[in-house]
């Protein structure tokens, strides 16, 4: 699985708006929506925020994957964020988070689903491509970021 197969270059958002975690996650399932309408707003927004009800989704040094699962999803969905500011998500380490990588899958693809959580968190992992993810000066040069690290692996 390459993380090319669910992620688009319009479902990366340069430079969020939010400022809060529950702000974020209502702007990423707003994007969500207008992109890939296969389920509204309020049902993206619900699935993320019940998941983070179990536990943040903040894996720490300044990342977070939020995911959940949707019946009205055909397909794993992904939308990458940047807060450059940095938003307080609950992370494991205290830390603010400034990249988010977003996840909504079908209710019943457990195996892709954590195929992708997994392939996502070994890219996050090195802190230079972190660092150059941070550097990006747009959607575009993060997406190709993403696209060319995921294909060193």
């Amino acid at each position: 699985m390459r993380i090319v197969d669910f992620i688009r270059e319009d479902m990366v958002l340069p430079e969020l708006r939010a400022t809060t975690k529950q702000g974020a996650l209502e702007e990423f399932a707003s994007h969500l929506a207008e992109r890939a309408p296969l389920a509204t707003r309020e049902a993206l927004a619900r699935a993320l925020a019940e998941r983070e009800k179990l536990a943040s989704t903040a894996i720490g040094e300044g990342v977070a994957i939020p995911h959940g699962k949707l019946d009205a999803v055909g397909n794993l969905i992904a939308c990458v964020g940047r807060a450059p500011k940095g938003i307080e998500f609950d992370s494991m380490d205290g830390q603010p988070t400034h990249l988010f990588f977003v996840l909504v899958a079908p209710e019943n693809s457990t195996g892709v689903h954590l195929k992708a959580l997994a392939r996502i968190s070994r890219l996050f992992k090195d802190s230079d491509f972190r660092a150059r993810l941070m550097a990006a000066p747009d959607a575009h040069g993060l997406y190709q970021m993403i696209i060319d690290e995921d294909a060193k692996y």
